[in-house]
């Protein structure tokens, strides 16, 4: 019994720091972290390229295989005045390789 509270309390605690990290806009993990390795570019310096060209508020990451550039690309969404933008960085050059309004069916 008393192993069972301390689960419990141990749960609600991990549940509390993941709260407090994701409200404070603290990226844990990204979608294709697997492919990272085969990046030149890191996630960090990604973002910060997505944002110098696409200034706003990051709301969703990937590392993804996509035709175009070296074929790897970070691709960020990007939501500035209430519209969201797709920006896609090369993950070997650093290029930005798209930056454009999604449309009404995004992927």
């Amino acid at each position: 019994m008393n192993r069972d509270k301390a689960r419990t309390r141990v749960a609600a605690a991990l549940c509390g720091s993941i709260l407090i990290l994701a409200s404070a806009g603290v990226a844990l993990a990204y979608t294709g972290q697997n492919l990272a390795p085969l990046a030149k570019v890191s996630l960090q310096q990604a973002r910060a390229i997505a944002l110098k060209a696409r200034p706003g508020k990051i709301t969703d990451q990937e590392l993804e295989r996509e035709r175009g550039g070296s074929g790897l690309r970070y691709s960020f969404d990007i939501r500035k005045d209430g519209k969201t933008y797709e920006v896609g960085i090369d993950a070997a050059s650093g290029a930005v390789l798209e930056n454009l309004a999604e449309g009404p069916n995004p992927d």
